[in-house]
């Protein structure tokens, strides 16, 4: 019982991260940077803000009182991660979305597992050390699989194969899966702050919604600003009162709420798993998450006529599944 909780909390997680991009589906008619304006600051700023107010009093004493250090050691690799985030939607006219889905994933979920693990005293001696790492190799197996499967999905639905900028497309997703990463390695290190309101008498599994709130402002200012910035070199702004842009406005915060939903609850998932949590709760997360994404993408019917690349798909995403159940194990040992 005491590993089901957090279990069971980062599949909740997986289900709210697998789908918060069906919202990007129903962008139109807005621009895509007036949406994204409404998206990140419901799912940065609005939401984390009203869940950490509810569940960790004196939020902000907290905050204030915290390593400095920490704080901004966070907010900097949320603003990183930010970065990531746009290169993402550079690289997809290059190398097309499955091989930078696969990439990003495989790099983010590996990185941003591998980097707070090396961060921990002794890791290396750690009896759960071969489980993470033989889950991670695994994992990177399932990403590589469905990404295969997604090449040649689109294959079938596309005879443009150029591949002028391929390498271009590849090093941009590489960059962006390892900036990527970097979202839960700011969670990882903002852990002084989540220590900090557990002085304050804040149970370990709320207190991860402080470490989150700091994190969040970094990747705030990169996506805010970001959008801002094409909103006046776009002068986009009047896509903001389209008459008919409530389903925009709808799906934005739905997509918003799911985001952070995904984070707060992986959040609390990981604190109850300890100081190895991020760890092994990191590429869990994703892993589980793309399964969700491609069950919604098979309603969608994205893989109709698509037989062969669709039992691909299975292969890779039952691998997915085995690695996450060996990594589920090495917090057991």
């Amino acid at each position: 019982m005491e590993l089901f909780l957090p279990f069971l909390l980062l599949i909740f997680a997986s289900f709210f991260q697998g789908t918060f991009g069906l919202g990007m589906k129903y962008m139109n008619p807005m621009s895509w940077e007036s949406w994204w304006v409404i998206h990140v600051l419901i799912a940065m700023i609005l939401f984390p803000m009203i869940w950490a107010f509810l569940a960790v009093p004196n939020l902000f004493e907290i905050i204030l009182n915290s390593p400095k250090d920490s704080i901004y050691l966070a907010m900097l690799f949320g603003f990183l991660w930010g970065i990531g985030g746009i290169m993402f939607g550079v690289s997809v006219p290059y190398i097309g979305l499955s091989l930078t889905m696969g990439i990003v994933m495989g790099l983010a979920g590996s990185a941003g597992s591998l980097i707070p693990l090396f961060q921990i005293e002794n890791a290396s001696s750690q009896p759960s050390f071969p489980y993470i790492i033989g889950g991670l190799v695994i994992s990177l197996v399932g990403v590589a699989i469905t990404a295969k499967a997604g090449i040649d999905r689109d294959k079938l639905i596309s005879t443009n194969n150029s591949s002028n900028n391929i390498f271009k497309g590849i090093l941009i997703a590489v960059i962006c899966g390892l900036l990527s990463s970097l979202l839960n390695v700011g969670f990882a290190n903002a852990a002084p702050i989540a220590e900090k309101a557990q002085e304050y008498g804040v149970i370990a599994r709320n207190s991860s919604l402080a470490a989150w709130v700091v994190v969040l402002w970094g990747a705030f200012i990169m996506n805010f600003g970001y959008a801002l910035f094409l909103l006046f070199k776009n002068n986009s702004w009047s896509s903001f009162s389209f008459s008919n842009s409530k389903n925009a406005y709808k799906w934005s915060f739905i997509a918003g709420f799911c985001w952070f939903a995904a984070l707060g609850v992986y959040g609390q998932g990981a604190a109850l798993l300890g100081e190895i949590g991020p760890v092994i709760g990191w590429p869990i997360l994703l892993g589980l998450s793309l399964i969700i994404s491609n069950y919604w993408a098979y309603k969608a019917g994205e893989w109709k006529n698509a037989k062969k690349p669709f039992n691909k798909l299975l292969i890779g995403l039952f691998v997915l599944i085995i690695s996450a159940v060996i990594l589920g194990l090495g917090n057991s040992v």
